[in-house]
């Protein structure tokens, strides 16, 4: 599961106009922060955002599938993470919104911890 620099680099850069996003590294991926709250990560250079029962359809219905870290196990792991439509995440705009929601869910998802 690795990503590369130039992959994350234009990623944080198709954000900047939305907010102050950083990037740490986990895993071989990387996961992407918003005040304080992760509410994306890259893997395999894939960028995938959070979500919960808000935002989930609109992934379901652009054709976006659920982040599973271990594909090849028997008994596979899905998170509550969708990677993003090559079409929203080439649109600066776009991509700003669907982040917002992300980070909202990410935000509350840390509230009830």
């Amino acid at each position: 599961m690795a990503v590369s620099d130039e992959f994350v680099d234009y990623v944080i850069d198709q954000l900047a106009g939305w907010g102050e996003v950083s990037a740490r590294r986990m895993f071989g991926g990387a996961g992407l922060y918003c005040d304080g709250a992760m509410f994306g990560l890259i893997a395999d250079d894939v960028a995938y955002l959070k979500v919960d029962d808000s935002n989930r359809e609109d992934f379901v219905k652009a054709g976006s599938s659920a982040f599973n870290p271990y594909p090849d196990k028997a008994k596979s792991i899905v998170m509550s993470y969708y990677e993003i439509p090559a079409y929203v995440l080439e649109d600066r705009e776009l991509l700003g919104k669907w982040a917002e929601r992300a980070l909202t869910v990410a935000k509350k998802k840390k509230k009830k911890k």
